[in-house]
């Protein structure tokens, strides 16, 4: 006889709303008394493409369990990045221990140009043009972290338009100020050149 199916078995489970992407998969060893126990360690990155990002790091007995204990810790620690069209704002540096990232915006149409950790974040935040060099350290879950750490120090083009209209001025009155400098010492030079031909006019 055939089974009767339940009503809920062919719903699927809603979509998340992060895409995951695995940074890196090692095998841990533990020492106890008894030999040696073996676990999964899992270095998780997750974002919605939409400027939200966030990076994770779990153990598990499995391969399964450490993936989505790495999830969970990541989005613990989301970050959300104002993005402002495919790229960004301003060059961004950003330095955790010894690892060292290097963001600079580029024309539309270049595409990512990295690689690694920093690559993943880049993509799973969502921006679509971008240049990133990585520097210093080799460990993934340091590089995305230090990624990430760049990213929030972004400011928005407001904000980034506002601060180069205050340098232009400034550079505007520091270039008046020697030239009114230098027409007061014209007239100076005149009144006593007029001043010195008055009084041999006089005499």
């Amino acid at each position: 006889m055939k089974k009767e199916r339940k009503k809920g078995d062919n719903k699927r489970r809603p979509k998340s709303e992060f895409d995951q992407q695995l940074l890196d998969l090692a095998r841990v060893t533990r020492v106890v008394k008894g030999g040696r126990r073996f676990r999964f360690r899992a270095t998780v990155v997750i974002g919605n493409r939409k400027g939200k990002v966030g990076v994770g790091v779990a153990k598990g007995a499995d391969v399964s369990q450490a993936i989505q204990k790495a999830v969970a810790d990541a989005k613990k620690d989301l970050v959300t990045i104002t993005l402002a069209g495919n790229t960004i704002t301003h060059d961004v540096t950003c330095k955790i221990g010894s690892a060292k990232v290097l963001l600079k915006p580029t024309k539309e149409g270049r595409g990512i140009i990295a690689g690694g950790a920093v690559r993943s974040v880049i993509e799973l935040v969502g921006i679509h043009d971008i240049v990133a060099k990585s520097q210093g350290a080799s460990n993934k879950l340091n590089v995305a972290r230090t990624a990430i750490g760049a990213l929030k120090k972004l400011r928005v083009a407001e904000k980034v338009e506002e601060e180069k209209t205050v340098e232009v001025k400034e550079e505007k009155k520091e270039k008046k100020a020697p030239e009114k400098k230098v027409v007061k010492a014209v007239k100076t030079v005149k009144k006593v050149a007029t001043k010195k031909a008055v009084k041999k006019a006089t005499k």
